[in-house]
């Protein structure tokens, strides 16, 4: 992705232009604002709960002040005289976020771009194109589905419905946890390829994270699509929920032939909304969006811009959520390196101050970090692992996911424990205080998980 400031003005038509067709109706563009204060941003989010230590934008994203208002604008907009909204402004203001969203990931043509409702939607796309290979003899019944161990569990699902329900083969990537090289990750690759391709069979599909959900790890994608053409599979699918925003996405260097990444979760925008790039091919026609409606057969952008009355607003302020990262440093390449940087400051003082570990170097760690929690907590299960995390927002108020991690054989007092913590622009170091001075408080008073089963 290039390091430059991304600036672009469109018109109606998806054009690059300052001209606005009817300015008393749509959204208008404000003037070139300068960089933003610091009373500013706190009133940007201003709306969250203040009470709180927020230290999970991973999950849900989070959705400034002034975005929410041009969301607003749109919502109005249609409400005031929809049957004007429809016909005049819906499809070439979505042809204006896929436009933006083109040359944020270094796409080559804005048809490679579809915008759907989140990275989940556009798993289902794509494994639904996969499993109807299946169930129409294009593929054979021992063919698989390569996918990693650590997929998304929605995926997974996913992958159940559409490839095993119709006589796919799946076959699991095993990924050690904690990490620590690359090279870990790409041997267990090679050796479910090495599987999906035993007896003469073929791997179709490969579903490659690009940063794992939980445990938070950035996959080495550029290597693993190399390998994945060395070894002739014949499709890779990128499931990238977090990575817009939060590290370098680029799809001429990636080289996927789908990838998928949230728009609400590190990109700003309000719930829900994500964008599924199909790189240009002669196999693409059988893309299709999974609500059918009366765009049906006319490509997946075109379908996945109308699939029946609703909310759309989400999809429309992608332009507005470009001006706000436009006032930060730097933009969208400054806010990444920035909160990189401050996630790691802050596990590395939280993992000091409990005698832990990271479960993944910082190279290998996004805007999230995996951080050890002390092993006297006593987290032997993936239910105590969120019973922890209920009690620490409701008797705490810190939010945080905590990730349980199986014991190895032989390990002497094994961290079992891990806490995904996120740092955003609205984070401040009080957040991570909070949480390190609430372990502490339930370390010095004994606390173990097996209180909260009473």
């Amino acid at each position: 992705m290039a390091s430059e400031q991304h600036h672009f003005d469109l018109n109606e038509n998806g054009d690059a232009s300052n001209h606005h067709s009817d300015p008393e109706e749509a959204p208008k563009k404000k003037q070139k604002l300068s960089l933003i204060s610091d009373a500013e941003l706190r009133a940007e989010f201003a709306h969250h709960d203040g009470s709180v230590a927020r230290i999970n934008n991973g999950s849900f994203g989070s959705c400034p002040a002034s975005v929410i208002a041009a969301q607003r604008q749109w919502q109005l907009l249609f409400l005031r005289q929809p049957d004007k909204f429809y016909f005049d402004h819906l499809k070439p203001s979505i042809l204006k976020s896929r436009t933006v969203i083109k040359e944020l990931i270094n796409a080559d043509d804005v048809e490679e771009v579809s915008i759907v409702d989140n990275a989940t939607t556009a798993a289902a796309i794509v494994l639904q194109s996969v499993g109807r290979g299946f169930t129409e003899g294009r593929f054979d019944q021992g063919d698989s589905v390569v996918m990693l161990h650590y997929a998304y569990g929605a995926v997974k699902k996913s992958v159940q419905a559409y490839v095993t329900r119709a006589g796919g083969r799946v076959i699991e990537v095993e990924l050690p946890f904690p990490v620590s090289s690359n090279d870990e990750i790409i041997s267990e690759f090679r050796k479910a390829l090495g599987k999906g391709k035993a007896d003469g069979h073929k791997v179709r599909l490969a579903v490659i994270d690009h940063i794992t959900s939980m445990p938070s790890v950035v996959i080495p994608v550029k290597e693993l699509v190399k390998i994945c053409r060395e070894e002739d599979v014949d499709q890779v699918f990128v499931d990238a929920a977090h990575a817009i925003g939060c590290i370098e996405v680029d799809m001429k260097e990636i080289g996927a032939d789908y990838y998928a990444s949230n728009l609400h979760k590190w990109f700003f925008c309000p719930p829900s909304v994500a964008f599924l790039y199909c790189r240009k091919s002669d196999n693409k026609s059988d893309m299709h969006h999974p609500v059918v409606s009366h765009e049906y057969g006319n490509g997946l952008a075109i379908e996945s811009a109308w699939i029946g009355t609703r909310d759309y607003s989400a999809q429309l302020v992608v332009p507005e959520v470009l001006e706000f990262l436009n006032r930060f440093e730097g933009g969208i390449e400054g806010i990444r390196k920035r909160n990189h940087e401050q996630a790691v400051e802050m596990g590395e003082m939280l993992a000091k101050a409990w005698g832990t570990n990271f479960g993944a170097p910082p190279e290998m760690s996004p805007s999230m970090v995996m951080v050890g929690m002390p092993a006297s907590l006593g987290i032997s299960s993936d239910t105590d692992a969120m019973n922890l995390r209920t009690h620490l927002r409701d008797c705490h108020a810190v939010e945080v996911p905590i990730y349980f991690r199986a014991p190895k054989d032989g390990e002497v007092n094994p961290i079992t424990g891990y806490a995904r913590i996120s740092h955003q622009v609205y984070n401040t170091v009080d957040d991570y205080y909070k949480f390190r001075d609430a372990v502490n408080k339930l370390v010095v008073n004994k606390f173990t998980c097996n209180d909260l089963l009473h």
